[in-house]
């Protein structure tokens, strides 16, 4: 068994839903009820698609590449502590992705689901926290469910989003933005920690 807790705060971290409030809000400006709504089923199951690919498909892509798995850890790591470092101190997830809502017109695609829900963070946790030889087919079955509920909520997030802005506010959605960029930066130096360990084989 999985811990299905500390995984949903993983994927919630890199996909944050909350985050994708505004961002939805910005870039469906202008449809109408029913639109708005197939913007969301859309761009939620593209997400959900991209995300199974790299789970299923991540890690045979680096095996044919002939790239270590624990070097893709460590790069990972870093890229996603990266990453976390732009969410605590940068531009808000909120602040960085409206911008890009304002000036593209495929939503559902652009800038929803990528980069959005499936934005470069979550398609390194996809592949990292599958590791064929660290996880077998039934907890990859697992991780990826618990990763599919996160998408589920974010659009979720987004059929509420309306409602959910009124009650926190771009300012809310900031500030989870910031506390999930800490708690990704400790996960990512877990795994590249976990990567150097297994690369020089310590301990």
């Amino acid at each position: 068994m999985i811990d299905f807790i500390a995984v949903f705060i993983v994927f919630f971290a890199v996909i944050d839903p909350v985050g994708t409030v505004p961002v939805f809000i910005a870039a469906t400006r202008g449809y109408d009820v029913k639109e708005k709504r197939k913007i969301a089923v859309m761009s939620g199951l593209v997400a959900a698609a991209i995300l199974l690919f790299f789970v299923v498909a991540g890690e045979l892509i680096l095996t044919a590449m002939s790239i270590p798995l624990s070097a893709f850890q460590i790069a990972g790591g870093i890229v996603l502590f990266l990453f976390a470092l732009s969410m605590i101190f940068g531009e808000s997830k909120p602040e960085e992705e409206v911008r890009l809502a304002e000036k593209y017109h495929e939503t559902a695609i652009f800038p929803l689901a990528v980069p959005s829900i499936a934005g470069p963070g979550a398609m390194l946790a996809a592949v990292l926290m599958t590791e064929n030889q660290k996880v077998d087919i039934w907890q990859q079955a697992q991780i990826s469910g618990v990763m599919v509920l996160v998408v589920l909520l974010a659009l979720i997030f987004m059929l509420a989003a309306s409602w959910i802005h009124k009650l926190i506010g771009n300012a809310g959605a900031i500030v989870i933005s910031k506390v999930m960029g800490l708690i990704l930066a400790a996960v990512a130096t877990t795994n590249t920690l976990t990567g150097f360990s297994n690369y020089f084989q310590l301990g």
